[in-house]
C-alpha cells in the first residue's frame, strides 16, 4: 500500500526480468496502479489500456456485449482483456495469443490473468496462429509489439487479407499501431489508402497518447 501511495510521486519498480523476446519486462507501480512495461514502451495497463479502451468505445460496448468470440493478438499483461471482462462485462469466449511465455507468467502472477474464466491463452506467434486457426471471430484486436518495434508482417497484404477473412460479418478489427517517425506515419497512411474492399469500412483514430494511432476496420453486413 505504501508503494502504491508513493507511486503518485514517482514510479516504483517492483519486478524486472530479462526476456529474449522483449529484452526487459518490468512491473511498476505508477500513479496508483500496476503497469507492465518493456524497456521503452508501456505493454499493459497505464496508457495502453486507455488507448485500447478508446478503440472499444468507438466500436460500442453494446455491440461488444452481443459478440460471441474475441481474438486478441498480443496479450502482454492482459489489460484489454480486463477491460472487456471487468468494465464491459463481456461473457463470451476470448482467445489470447502471446508469443512470450514469460510475459504470461508475469501477467498471471501480478495481474491475475489466469483468473479470467472465459479466457484461453495460446502461446504462439500471431502470424502462425492466424494461418492455422479454423475459427472466425466477432472482434480481432491486434496489439503486437516487441518493445517499440512492430513486425513487418502486420502490414503485409497476405496478413491483412487473412485477418479480414477471419472476422465475421458485422465484426471489427481493432489495430493498435505506433508512429515514432515520418516513415511510420507514411506506412500507416499507405495502409489505409490502399485498403479497399467494398465489404469493409476503415477509419483511423490518430495521435492517442502522442505516439499511437488506432486503425478500426468494420466488416459490413452485406
Amino acid at each position: 500500500m505504501i508503494k502504491k501511495i508513493f507511486s503518485y510521486l514517482i514510479p516504483i519498480k517492483i519486478y524486472e526480468k530479462k526476456s529474449v523476446l522483449s529484452k526487459s519486462i518490468e512491473v511498476t507501480w505508477a500513479n496508483g496502479e500496476l503497469v507492465l512495461d518493456s524497456q521503452n514502451a508501456n505493454y499493459s495497463y497505464g496508457s495502453l489500456q486507455r488507448i485500447l479502451r478508446l478503440g472499444l468505445k468507438n466500436i460500442g460496448y453494446e455491440k461488444i456485449l452481443d459478440m460471441n468470440h474475441i481474438l486478441v493478438l498480443g496479450v502482454a499483461g492482459g489489460s484489454v482483456i480486463k477491460t472487456l471482462v471487468e468494465e464491459i462485462k463481456f461473457k463470451g469466449k476470448i482467445t489470447g495469443v502471446e508469443i512470450d511465455a514469460e510475459i504470461i507468467k508475469i501477467a498471471n502472477a501480478y495481474f491475475k490473468l489466469d483468473q479470467v474464466k472465459n479466457l484461453e491463452i495460446v502461446i504462439d506467434d500471431a502470424f502462425e496462429f492466424v494461418l492455422k486457426t479454423q475459427n472466425k471471430y466477432d472482434l480481432i484486436i491486434i496489439d503486437v509489439f516487441q518493445d517499440i518495434a512492430m513486425p513487418n508482417f502486420l502490414f503485409e497484404d497476405f496478413f491483412i487479407k487473412r485477418i479480414c477473412f477471419l472476422v465475421k460479418r458485422k465484426g471489427f478489427i481493432l489495430f493498435n499501431t505506433m508512429i515514432l517517425n515520418e516513415t511510420q506515419n507514411i506506412r500507416n497512411k499507405k495502409y489505409v489508402a490502399e485498403f479497399y474492399n467494398p465489404q469493409f469500412q476503415i477509419k483511423t483514430i490518430p495521435r492517442i497518447e502522442i505516439h499511437n494511432e488506432l486503425i478500426l476496420i468494420e466488416k459490413l453486413e452485406r
